[in-house]
Parts: C-alpha cells; structure tokens; sequence
C-alpha cells in the first residue's frame, strides 16, 4: 500500500513539471532568425507622420544615436527577397595586381550590344582588364523606376550579354549607379522634384527627405541584382551641387554645428552600409572629389572606410602630382585600405568636343604613372587600380562628347602608356599592330586604321575638318560676295551670269555631302540608336548642310528670273 501511494506522489509531480514546461516554454522558431532578416527586424526605423505640434523630425534625429537608413516598409519585403537571391557572398578572390578599368558612360551616344561585341576583344588586347560601366538611364528598370529608363535602354537580355562578353574577353564588369550627386536622369522628372536638394536643380539628391534613401534602396537592389556576380560597385558621389541648400539640411546643419562634412557622410555610409547587408563581400567604390576638404579623422568617424574606397580623379594634362600624393596620404591616414585613381582618355577636354585631342589625354597619363610609380612609399594603402574614364557628356543636360570610335586610338595610346610606363617606340608600335594605323602624333592623326567603327573615325575626321570650311570657301568666291548677298537673296535680284561662275560648284558641293552624310548614317546606325544620330548632326552638321541648301534653292529661283528688277515687296 505504502509503495502504490508513493508511486502515485511520483507521478503526480512529473505531471505537474511537464505541464509548467508547457506553459512556461517559448512556442515555435521566433529566435531562429535568418542571416540578413535581423539587419531589417532590429533596426528599421518607422516613418513618423508628425503634426505641426510635434518635434521636427530632421532635428530630433540628430540628437539621437546614429541609425541604419531607413527602409520604407512598402520596399522591405523586395529588398530582403533580394538578399536572399544575392547568396552566397562573394568570394575575397579579388586580382592582386592593379587593373586597368576602361569607363563607358552611357549618359549620352550609348554603343549596341552588337558593337560592344567588336570593341571588347579589341580592349582586352590594348590591355585593359575591365569595364566600368556607368548606366544612368540605360538601366532596364522596373516598377515605380521604370519612369528612369531610356526609351533605348539596354534590355535584361542585352545586360545578360554585355556580361558575357565581358566574361569572355577577362574583363572586370563594375556597374556604376550615382546616390547623390550627379542624379540629373532621376531628378529631372516632376515625380521625384519633391526629392531635389535644390528645388529648382536636378543636381542632388536631398539626403534628409524621408524617401531618398528608399529610391537610392530600390536603383542600387535593381542592378545589383542583375549584377549579383560582380565584385565592385561604384555608387558615384561626386559633385554634389547644392549641398545643405534644401530647408532640412539647414535644420540639420544647424543642429550640427554646420558639419558639412558629416552631412555628406552620414548618406554615403548608410548607402555602404545598405550595400554591405544587400550583398556581403561586395566592394564599393566612389569618387574622391567630396572628400577632399574634409579631414582624416572626420572620414574616419564615419566608419565609411570599412565599406568603400576613393577614387580620385583628375583629367588635366599638367596635373598636380604633388597634390594626388596629399590627397593618398590623406585617405591613408583615414583607413581606407585601397585607392584608385581615374584618367580620362575623351570627354573631358572640352564639353563640346567632337574631336579627341590625344596628346592632351597622353599627357594625362604620363603624369598618372608618376602616381603610379610612387605608391610603394604608402604602407597601409593599397593601389587597386586605375580607370580610363570616357565621359560622353559632362553630365545628363549638356551636349555630347567625342563619339566612342572618334577616341578609340586616344584609348589604344592611354592603355599602352600604363602598360610600358611611357609612350616609347614599343608603346608606339603596339598601338599600330592592334589598330592597322600610322601614328602622327604632332598632327593628332592616325592613318589606316582598322579598328571597329573606324570608318565613323575617318568620317567625323572629314566632317570636322572639311565640312564648315567647304561652304565658307564657297562664300569667298568673288562673284558670290557680290551678286549673292543676304540682299541679293532676299529682293531675289541678281545677275544670271555672276551666278553661273559659282552655281555648279554649290550643287556639286551639296550631292557630294549629301552622299556622304548618307554613307555616315549607316555607319553611325550600326554603332548608335537613333537619338545618337539626330543628335549628333543636329550638332556638328545641319547647320552647314541647311546653309548650302538654301544656297542651291535661292541660286537656281533667282537664275529664272533673268535678272528682272528686284522684289520690293
């Protein structure tokens, strides 16, 4: 008896501690949380919708400890499926020697698949080793941006090749997307105005705005995700006009001591940090031009170091050397690990330059390898490469640059120049192998290339030197300066036989060029889409063609008229 009501006691306890652990336990998997998901859970900041009674969000963010950038939840659900896709990171299998970055800017005259197709392999053996590839409206955005998208922009399955030619011919692909300054292609539409740091500027991006980031969020996760392989990316950042000009950066700066500085920082290191969870491993690059007035120690409290490297960049032909060398001890001194610099090999001698003038550009890089050859003496940085920029506008409001084929032998120089560390006789003869030229450097000429598209080279060579200069000669001539004026045309009053002396030289002038131009269109269409061309002529070419076409339909009207009296209507 005694042993049953012992074994009852038994079992009533274990009863009752089973069922205290079943009420008292956590239910489910709430503390199994993803990698990534606890990034977005702990640390997204609501957005407030504040009154006019309650505290200024710009100033009440400023006393408080430093957030993560705020995600809008309408974006989250987009931003932590793409994480996912992103996986896995990227291996640290970065090349160790410096590479050579050639830089298409597709903000202007954007080349088709198809002639990128020609012009890879020809980069690969100039020796380059990747691209930078600057996409501005040429993305294939999606959604809410698809509004940003040129009406020629490359399609997914153009990207998807453009990669595998990169691929093919060893080239380092890095997309290129701005998040502050330079944001003309997004800014300019009357949706994102409210977005502008400087309301009647397309300039800048306005950090504070509490949609800013969510819009830089969903550009960057976009490409990123048609780039998931790539190992850098380049988020821009420079030239950032109007900074601290909008009412929020006033509030803020004024909360803040006037810390400019900390201003520009504060976005572009929530941008890396952003970067940094969307793909772990990634590296960032942007430009330097920013930094350059702030201090070591400021760059360093932002922590952005631990994110992204400088690019500096400088396009002159004297360029400061002394200058570059303070700006690497600068960036050393703030802990950045690496540095690059960025050359021009077109675009940026001129904002209305047609034709690339390459011993300015050949100039450039020699003081480059100056620079170049110096980096041994900074022990904490390391030199991770250098960028051959091709600017194609000076930015998205402006006029083109030097057609792409117009500064291939500019390229093929720069590229031999940093190979062999100058431009000697077998830098020289190099470029004369790949490109099937003769170089004439004191006449800024190369003869015989053979290079793709260098029939759009040797004419737009034509078309600069030949085409204004063609019909002021026809307007020298003796009998048209006097039986031809603007007078002569207007009253339709003049000499018949004046006329005849220089009639046939004018329409012969005129179908020559018109052959000719329609001989340049083919080409051009082969590289170009068709805004490229309207755009190009309207610049460098209908000017002269309407002249002399109105020449040749005012000539042949006043010759019927057989020299009777003028129009005084």
């Amino acid at each position: 008896m005694y042993n049953q009501k012992l074994m009852r006691i038994i079992i009533g306890v274990l009863v009752i501690v089973a069922m205290g652990k079943f009420i008292f336990s956590p239910r489910g998997k709430t503390h199994q949380i993803t990698q990534g998901s606890n990034f977005w859970a702990d640390k997204r900041v609501p957005q407030l919708n504040l009154d006019e009674n309650q505290k200024d969000p710009v100033k009440k963010e400023v006393v408080q400890p430093e957030k993560e950038p705020v995600v809008q939840p309408e974006k989250e659900n987009m931003i932590q499926s793409s994480q996912e896709e992103f996986e896995p990171d990227i291996s640290d299998n970065t090349p160790t020697d410096p590479l050579k970055i050639v830089h298409l800017d597709l903000k202007g005259a954007p080349p088709k698949v198809t002639y990128l197709k020609e012009i890879f392999p020809l980069l690969s053996s100039l020796g380059a080793n990747g691209i930078l590839l600057e996409y501005e409206d040429m993305f294939p955005y999606e959604g809410e941006l698809a509004i940003l998208k040129s009406s020629f922009a490359y399609s997914p399955e153009d990207i998807e090749e453009i990669k595998s030619l990169a691929k093919q011919h060893n080239l380092e692909l890095i997309p290129l997307v701005q998040v502050f300054g330079h944001m003309e292609f997004v800014l300019k539409h009357e949706k994102y105005f409210r977005l502008r740091e400087v309301k009647t500027f397309p300039n800048s991006l306005n950090p504070l705005a509490p949609e800013s980031m969510g819009l830089v969020q969903d550009m960057l996760t976009q490409v990123m995700k048609k780039h998931r392989e790539s190992r850098w990316f380049h988020i821009g950042a420079d030239e950032v006009r109007g900074l601290g000009e909008s009412e929020d950066s006033k509030r803020w700066l004024e909360a803040n001591n006037g810390d400019m500085g900390r201003l520009f920082l504060n976005h572009v290191t929530a941008v890396g940090k952003f970067m940094s969870k969307l793909k772990r491993g990634i590296k960032l690059i942007l430009w330097d031009d920013m930094f350059r007035k702030l201090s070591p120690i400021s760059i360093q409290e932002s922590g952005l170091q631990d994110y992204a490297s400088p690019m500096i960049w400088e396009y002159s032909q004297n360029m400061n050397v002394k200058e570059i060398g303070n700006y690497i001890s600068k960036y050393e001194e703030a802990g950045f690990k690496g540095v690059w610099f960025a050359s021009a090999f077109k675009g940026a001698s001129g904002i209305d330059q047609t034709w690339t003038p390459i011993d300015h550009h050949l100039k450039n890089h020699l003081q480059w390898q100056k620079v170049i050859t110096s980096m041994p003496q900074y022990k904490s940085v390391r030199f991770q490469g250098i960028v051959l920029t091709g600017w194609q506008r000076y930015e998205h409001h402006t006029v083109l640059c030097e057609l792409l084929p117009v500064a291939i032998p500019s390229l093929a120089v720069c590229l031999q120049t940093l190979k062999y560390g100058s431009f000697d006789d077998k830098a020289q003869g190099e470029v004369q192998r790949i490109l099937g030229c003769e170089i004439e450097l004191t006449k800024n000429e190369f003869k015989g290339v053979s290079f793709p598209g260098s029939d759009v080279y040797e004419m737009v060579k034509k078309i600069n030197e030949n085409l204004e200069s063609s019909v002021k000669k026809i307007m020298q001539n003796n009998h048209f300066r006097g039986s031809f004026s603007s007078y002569h045309r207007k009253h339709n009053f003049a000499n018949p036989r004046n006329l005849g002396f220089f009639v046939d030289d004018v329409k012969k002038l005129m179908n020559e060029w018109d052959t000719f131009l329609r001989t340049f269109q083919q080409s051009m269409d082969a590289i170009f889409y068709p805004d490229t061309l309207e755009e190009w002529l309207e610049e460098n070419v209908n000017e002269h063609i309407e002249r002399l076409n109105e020449m040749v339909i005012d000539v042949e009207r006043i010759i019927k008229l057989n020299g009777q009296p003028k129009d005084v209507a």
